[in-house]
Formats: structure tokens, sequence, C-alpha cells
């Protein structure tokens, strides 16, 4: 892995949980090769938690210090914080190689951009053959680097090391798998994440997933407290609430459905052998996960209007 011959010290900025889970896959992997690197790290939001706990003797630095005297900057490109966006900005200003993180199938010109200034990268690396044909027709002049999905690897053999009982339960274990909706759908009144989900209850018969049906809605990292309790205690007639459980790979151990609307946790549920719904309604918008096996409700919901 190429990551073996990177230069020392190197900067590594992250907001976003996304990228962060696998940039910290990967220097958690270098780690446990003995590598030395001096790493920089000016990690916050969702991405702290997640850098801290693989390597919790980190010296959090501000931006300019984590740039300091640096050799190449490996940043994620989340769109919640300015964060990495000026990373880049500072790294191209200071002659500091740039590498971007992209760790999904959506908005990749909008990663770049804040208030109609786009900074590109001097590289981009990706962790499936999907995005990095998707990076090369988006940025055609940049290098584009497909790496292990050593994250993805991780969190399934997580999950096969947790299950249980789930194949055996005669309760369907369905694992909602929440997350924002930065579009506004079919000019609703209510936020993309909430239709999807009122579309998921109306149809949930659809699924055929029998008469016992206990649901776990598993909030977003970035999700406030208390997002979704109103939602929760409007449904009387079904056992459903939060999942509380420590991780994600836990989560899923414990499902035998995943559900959700194009989050990557339903690539990873994919992965483990669960079966995937999305639950994106009808005419508002596509899919962006490019993996076929995902069953779409929104299909099942036509296939059963006639």
């Amino acid at each position: 892995m190429m990551l073996e011959f990177l230069p020392s010290p190197l900067a590594v900025v992250m907001y976003d949980a996304g990228a962060a889970n696998h940039i910290t896959a990967w220097f958690r992997s270098l780690s446990h090769q003995k590598r030395d690197l001096a790493i920089h790290a000016c990690v916050t939001g969702p991405a702290s938690s997640l850098w801290l706990n693989a390597f919790p003797h980190s010296k959090i630095r501000s931006l300019t210090d984590a740039l300091l005297n640096c050799k190449i900057l490996i940043s994620g490109t989340g769109w919640q914080s300015n964060l990495e966006h000026d990373a880049r900005k500072l790294a191209r200003n200071l002659g500091i190689k740039s590498v971007a993180v992209i760790d999904h199938w959506t908005n990749y010109r909008d990663r770049f951009i804040r208030d109609a200034e786009e900074v590109l990268p001097d590289e981009i690396w990706v962790t499936d053959e999907y995005a990095k044909k998707l990076a090369t027709d988006h940025f055609p002049n940049l290098p584009i680097v497909q790496l292990p999905n050593l994250y993805l690897e991780s969190i399934v053999s997580e999950v096969r090391l947790r299950e249980t009982s789930v194949v055996t339960s005669a309760t369907t274990r369905l694992l909602y798998v929440l997350e924002p909706i930065r579009q506004v759908w079919d000019k609703g009144d209510q936020p993309g994440e909430f239709q999807a989900l009122d579309f998921f209850i109306n149809n949930i018969n659809l699924l055929q997933c029998g008469e016992h049906i206990s649901i776990k809605l598993r909030p977003h990292p970035s999700d406030h407290l208390g997002k979704y309790d109103q939602w929760i205690n409007s449904q009387n007639n079904l056992d459903i609430s939060l999942d509380d459980s420590l991780t994600l790979a836990e989560a899923i151990a414990w499902s035998n459905v995943v559900v959700g609307c194009q989050t990557y946790a339903m690539v990873i549920g994919l992965a483990a052998g669960r079966k995937v719904i999305c639950s994106i309604p009808p005419g508002v918008a596509t899919c962006v996960l490019p993996q076929t096996e995902i069953v779409k409700l929104a299909e099942l919901h036509a296939d059963n209007s006639y």
C-alpha cells in the first residue's frame, strides 16, 4: 500500500466521519506495521472521537500548527464544515502537497467549493472502483488513486465476531441507519430524512418481514440529541426505538435487515450479508449507492400500485 512511502511529518485534517473512518483505518494499519510517522492531527467534529479512539495519545493541533513544516496534507471532504477546505487552501499557499479522501459517491465537485471558491487538491484517494470512475470523470486532470477499503474490511470482521442469534430469531430485526438529507424533496415541509422515514413506515408491509418486527433507528454521528424522539413517539403500534449500540458494527450485528436512504452504513450492511433496503420515496431522488443488490422500496411501491 502506497501509504508506506508517505513523507514525514504529515498533516491529517478531518471533520466529517466518512473520510475519517477510512483515514483512521489506514493509519492504524501503518501503526501495526511499526511505520514511524510524525503525524500532525487537526481533527474536530465527528472525526475527533474516531481519531482519538484509535490514537488516544495523539496531540490535537490547530490548523496552522498542524501544517507547519509538513510535507503532505491528507484531508477529508465533508460538507458540514470549512475546516478541510481551509486546510487545502492553506496547503496550496504553503506549497504543501494536498491529498483529499472522497468516501462516497455524491457531490464530488461541491466538496471543494466554499463561497464560490474552488480549492482542488493535488491528488484524490478513493476506496472502490465506482468512486474512482466518478472522480476521474469529474477531475480528469487530477491523479485518482484507489486504496484498499480497510475500514470496510475491519467493520465487517467486527460484525462477524458479534453475530449471535440473528439468523434463528423469529423476530425480524430491522436497523434503520439515518442521515441528514441536504435536498428539499418534492416541496415537502419537513427534511428529507423524515419524508423517507414516513414512506418506509407506510410501506413496511412491502418488505415482507413477517408479523414480528423490531425496529431500531441509528442516528447519524452529526444528528443532535432528541432529533427523532417526536417521530418515534408518534409510532404507537410498532416496536421501535433508538439504537444505543456503542458501534455501528454492533448495531449491524444485531440486525438481519438494514434500511436507509443512501448512507455508507448501508454498504457495510450489504458487505456483512444483510438484506439492504433504500427508503427514498418515489419521484424525489435516485439512490446514488452503486451496489445493485440494494432493494429500492420505491420500486416495490410502484409494483404494488397497480
